[in-house]
């Protein structure tokens, strides 16, 4: 492997530096209204005095006339990594800019806002935020899946050429195949009276489930300690996933785009049971230990010996230490991934259950993001 993968690889001056550090606009990314109030809606108008361009979060710092005082307050908006997706740059905004703003206040009453209702520049009205986030993709000609030497269907670029990632889960939240509930991107439910819908939870994890929820996924580990998205989470982030394919060692690497560029590693040919749950400086079992097959045109993997430090799903569904997955990888055509997982789980569940849902293929490298870039 070329890159270490292991975590692979002006106005506002002292006072903006200031109120940015003593404030929580360094959280990891985050469900929304776990910091920001969508009941107290706030419309701003001022002058950008500052762009601070680093992951988690991207913010536009802007100075805010109000009566005789000037105030400077932070925009939070997406991850850089979403909005360059999306067309952004990091000059889409600069010190000098007027804009208006309109969106929800932070929870603890400092002086930020979510810019995700409404950027606009004050003088054309131009909408410069939120921008396409999930473009409509038009209708292409189905093409075959490439498959390698092995005759098997390649879940990556057969040359550095063609290199490409998954990416834009239909799905962002697990819920059991065949369940309708709403909830948002970050799986926080519309209506909490269906949180016993979502799966067969036993008592005390029906219980967790919904603490979780009423404090709106505030204390995912993912976002307070930038802990990997270890299970099938890492199929839930529109920053996608990455497979490559080491076939003279028979094993097949996940890149994510996700967490701080994580990696779990796929075991071909070996049985879970020799020994592969074993953790080590390289696997601390975030991921557990992973060992994978050809089924016809499906990559099935078996995976054990996972540790309770995180969230395995958006949304906060619990799991123990019991937890077992069998995930299925198919790839139909050349543009779509087919996942499905199966989710074994005595501890928490009082059955096995399924969850699916597709990803769509993408040229290039898998996004580099990292959790925590702008940490105080």
């Amino acid at each position: 492997m070329a890159r270490n993968r292991r975590n692979w690889c002006v106005v506002a001056g002292a006072a903006t530096a200031a109120f940015f550090i003593g404030s929580n606009v360094a959280w990891a990314h985050h469900e929304i209204a776990a910091k920001f109030d969508s009941s107290k809606s706030v419309d701003l108008k001022g002058i950008v005095t500052y762009v601070d361009w680093r992951n988690p979060h991207a913010h536009v710092f802007v100075n805010v006339k109000t009566g005789n005082e000037v105030l400077n307050w932070a925009i939070e908006l997406e991850s850089p990594t979403i909005l360059e997706m999306d067309g952004w740059t990091s000059s889409t905004l600069r010190p000098g800019d007027a804009i208006t703003v309109k969106g929800p206040r932070a929870r603890d009453g400092s002086r930020q806002v979510w810019g995700g209702d409404q950027v606009r520049f004050t003088e054309t009205g131009l909408q410069v935020f939120p921008a396409k986030l999930h473009p409509s993709r038009a209708a292409a000609a189905s093409r075959p899946a490439p498959r390698g030497p092995d005759g098997h269907p390649a879940l990556s670029g057969l040359t550095p050429a063609a290199e490409g990632y998954w990416t834009d889960p239909s799905k962002t939240s697990m819920v059991e195949d065949g369940v309708d509930v709403k909830s948002d991107e970050w799986g926080l439910l519309a209506d909490l009276t269906d949180a016993g819908k979502v799966a067969p939870m036993q008592p005390w994890a029906l219980g967790v489930y919904r603490h979780r929820q009423e404090r709106q996924l505030r204390d995912d580990p993912m976002y307070l300690k930038c802990k990997p998205p270890g299970g099938p989470r890492q199929y839930e982030s529109r920053l996608g996933i990455q497979f490559v394919e080491d076939r003279p060692h028979q094993r097949i690497f996940v890149l994510m785009g996700s967490g701080n560029h994580n990696y779990r590693i796929i075991y071909m040919g070996q049985d879970r049971k020799t020994g592969l749950v074993t953790g080590d400086d390289d696997n601390p079992l975030y991921f557990g230990r992973s060992s994978g097959k050809w089924d016809g045109d499906t990559l099935v993997v078996d995976t054990i010996g996972f540790n309770e430090d995180f969230w395995f799903t958006n949304g906060g569904l619990p799991h123990t230490s019991q937890l077992h997955l069998v995930e299925r990888f198919t790839r139909p055509d050349f543009d779509t991934l087919r996942y499905q997982v199966l989710v074994d789980d005595p501890g928490a569940y009082t059955r096995n259950w399924t969850a699916s849902w597709t990803m769509n293929w993408k040229s290039g490298s898998v996004p580099f993001y990292f959790c925590q870039n702008n940490r105080p």
